[in-house]
This record gives C-alpha cells, sequence and structure tokens, in this order.
C-alpha cells in the first residue's frame, strides 16, 4: 500500500523534465505516486478553505467554489485566483454553503454559469439551483430556476451535484436533508433527483408528470446525500455515488422514475447501531451497481475520456471524503471489474478531467488544496 501523502507539505526530488515543464515556483509542491497505470506526479496549484466544485471555462481557466465562505473564483492553469462577484445569498453552516458550478453547454454563446447553493427561507434551508451570465470577473443577472421544497431546519445534507444532458436537460442530485422517511415520499424534492430545463421548466417527459400527489421535477427518488454524479459517455446514463450511513455507499445507475430504497433498505447500519434491512431482501427497490463498507463517502465524479492516462480510458473516478483520495472503478457494462485507491492523504471533495487531460483535484480542508495529477514516464 502506498504512504498518504500530503502534496504541499512533504517535499520530493522533482525530476528534470517535471521541473523544466512547470518551472522552478512549483517545484517543490509535486509528489510522486505509483499508480496501477504507472507512475504519476501530483502538484500543488493553490489553497482554498472548503473548495466544493469545479468548472473548465473554454480557455482552459477553472471556476472554483468555497463552501464556507461562498466564493466564487475564477482560477488559472498557474493557481491565480480571482473573486468573482454577483454571488446570490448563501447559507452557511455545517454541510450547507456554495456547492457545485457547472457551465451551460452552449456557455460560449450564453455565458450562463450554474450554482447550487443551500438557500435559507421560512422554516429553514434547502438546495436552490441558480444561474448568472459571467462577464470577467462578475456574475450578472443571477436568477433562481430551482428550489427543493419544503425548507428544513439543521445543517445537514444538501447534496448536490449539476450534470448536463445532452438532451439539453439537467440533473440536480439532491439529499434527505438529514430527515430519513421523506425520502420515501414523492410530494417533496427531499431525497431525490430532480431533472428540469436550464430555464427551470419541467420536461414533459418527467416520469412523475401530472401523477397526483408527486412533484413534477422529480426523476428518482429513495436517495440519502448525493454529492457524486457523471453521465456515462458511452450511454449517456446518469450514474450516481451515494453516502450511505454507516457504511454502505453506493454506485448507482439512474433510471426514470425509480425508487433506489432509502431509508427502507441500506447495505449500512444507522449510526447508533440500529440495523437496516440489505436491498437484497426488497427486491421492489433498484439496487446498487456495487456498495462500500467501510464507506469512502463519496464525493466528485468523472469518467475518465483523455489520452493523458491510456490505460484509464473508461474508467469511473470517485473521490474520497472519508477514504482520503480517489477511487476508481473499472466497469463492463454495469458491473464492476475492478476497483484501484490512489491514495491523497486528504478528504477529496470534487475531481474533474481538464482539457489537458489531466485531473484535477480539490481536497474538503480549512487549508484545502487544488491538485493537478499528470503522467510520468516509467524511466523518471
Amino acid at each position: 500500500m502506498q504512504p498518504s501523502i500530503r502534496p504541499r507539505r512533504a517535499v520530493l526530488t522533482v525530476p528534470a523534465a517535471l521541473a523544466a515543464l512547470f518551472g522552478a515556483a512549483h517545484a517543490q509542491d509535486i509528489e510522486q505516486h505509483l499508480t496501477e497505470a504507472g507512475p504519476i506526479a501530483i502538484e500543488s496549484l493553490a489553497e482554498f478553505s472548503h473548495p466544493w466544485g469545479i468548472a473548465f471555462l473554454p480557455d482552459g481557466r477553472m471556476l472554483v467554489t468555497e463552501r464556507d465562505e461562498a466564493i466564487l473564483h475564477i482560477v488559472t492553469m498557474d493557481g491565480e485566483k480571482t473573486h468573482v462577484e454577483g454571488v446570490p445569498p448563501v447559507f452557511t453552516g455545517g454541510q450547507g454553503g456554495l456547492l457545485d458550478v457547472a457551465l451551460d453547454p452552449n456557455f460560449e454563446e450564453s455565458g450562463y454559469v450554474y450554482l447550487s447553493y443551500a438557500e435559507q427561507g421560512g422554516e429553514g434551508a434547502s438546495t436552490a439551483l441558480g444561474r448568472g451570465v459571467l462577464e470577467g470577473n462578475e456574475l450578472r443577472d443571477f436568477e433562481v430556476i430551482f428550489r427543493q421544497e419544503p425548507k428544513t431546519e439543521g445543517d445537514m445534507h444538501f447534496g448536490s451535484r449539476i450534470v448536463f444532458a445532452p438532451d439539453g436537460t439537467l440533473y440536480l442530485t439532491l439529499a434527505d436533508r438529514f430527515l430519513f422517511d421523506p425520502a420515501q415520499d414523492l410530494s417533496n424534492h427531499l431525497g431525490t433527483i430532480v431533472r428540469i430545463n436550464p430555464d427551470g421548466s419541467v420536461p414533459e417527459d418527467n416520469p412523475f408528470v401530472g401523477q397526483e400527489d408527486a412533484l413534477d421535477e422529480i426523476f428518482s427518488y429513495g436517495h440519502r446525500n448525493i454529492q457524486a454524479a457523471a453521465l456515462h459517455p458511452e450511454t449517456d446514463v446518469l450514474w450516481v455515488a451515494e453516502m450511505g450511513p454507516l457504511g454502505g455507499d453506493e454506485l448507482n445507475v439512474i433510471a426514470a422514475g425509480e425508487n433506489y430504497g432509502w431509508p427502507e433498505v441500506s447495505w449500512g447500519i444507522h449510526y447508533d447501531g440500529r440495523d437496516i434491512p440489505d436491498p437484497d431482501t426488497r427486491p421492489e427497490f433498484t439496487p446498487p451497481v456495487t456498495y462500500w463498507t467501510p464507506a469512502i463517502a463519496p464525493s466528485g465524479m468523472i469518467f475518465y475520456t483523455g489520452d493523458a492516462f491510456p490505460a484509464w480510458q473508461g474508467s469511473a473516478f470517485i473521490g474520497g471524503l472519508v477514504s482520503e483520495g480517489l477511487v476508481r472503478v473499472e466497469l463492463d457494462g454495469e458491473s464492476v471489474v475492478h476497483e484501484e485507491r490512489i491514495p491523497l492523504g486528504a478528504r477529496v471533495r470534487d475531481v474533474e478531467q481538464g482539457p489537458d487531460g489531466f485531473l484535477y483535484v480539490i481536497t474538503d480542508e480549512e487549508d484545502g488544496d487544488l491538485l493537478r495529477l499528470m503522467p510520468m514516464e516509467e524511466d523518471e
């Protein structure tokens, strides 16, 4: 097993080729690690307070959110940060704050940037989704296009990831707000994945449109807390990695109208030690593709399609908060055939593939890192 690493604090001798490529200024920030695909270099680019989401702009710069400070940054490939003005009011506390960020698929024409965040109001808070036009370092004309209902007390379980589909709709993954039973009730958004159009309207082919006592936005339900989601590059089907209670984190393939069982079933147990029926005892619920006990606490997910790591093409990469690294999952259809752990020595909140084919990771700490993972030659 490879030792845990903290790229910014531990110093290794940097190979000459990497030093020449990235410059002496970053030489002290590069670590080396051996994976099944060969050695990789891990470079620390910038530091944030509890970063949560990453999205790449067309020019290669990144948008990075900070949860607790409710700050949106523009970050260059060299790690220089610019504060973006115009972020909406955000409820911060516990797991609440500024969460995911995503670009409109037609960003170069529309300029729209989408943000998910915890929003206060009424009896408490819930997850909201909005969009604004990015002009320079300002988000203009921000509008809320979806609000999770109802707003509830507490600062736990907000989800959330934003995923655009090729048909022009978007998915927003939500959570049960730590309230358990409402995840089985279609008259609220708790414990659901919603599917809406980019302007917030409801697609006519959503599974519960027109059904009495069901909200039109709901696409699937019976979820606990989803902070990892990505479209499969070959099928365009949504996959999510979902946090279980004490153990039982799940990898799920999402289908319209399906019930994934929470809190009636789980491969984990309650925090107080009470048992939960296993999913295979209730065949009416959709079972996971795989599950993790002990928990990895999944947050952030991609399917790798780049050329920088040929051996990883087609693999799913899932960030691990508790497992403090990346979980690489090889698939054959909807079956897991192999898993690799890439330890990073810190809670991984999000992972993205850059335009250069490298992996970019943010770590969930007060002094969290933006990391770049790059291939190295075997003889280095």
